[in-house]
């Protein structure tokens, strides 16, 4: 995958903590970036994924029920 040079400005004490981290786990400032966005992100899309299937879960017999009403209306329709 091809590099994109990114540019940011943070106070001087959250890049210290990043670099120390960074250096901490053998990486370079920008893999340490790049990972933590990736966590985040990922982190993100399973949060949602959990949300939805606990929504689900809560409301499926609502999603049932029209469901079913539904069929049933169509065929009192027909003519």
């Amino acid at each position: 995958m091809a590099k994109t040079q990114l540019g940011a400005r943070v106070d001087s004490e959250i890049k210290a903590l990043a670099e120390a981290r960074a250096a901490d786990r053998g990486l370079s400032l920008g893999d340490y970036i790049a990972i933590l966005v990736r966590e985040d992100t990922e982190g993100l899309r399973h949060r949602g994924l959990d949300a939805a299937r606990r929504f689900l879960d809560e409301h499926q017999a609502l999603f049932d029920e029209a469901e079913h009403a539904d069929h049933q209306a169509t065929g009192a329709h027909a003519a």
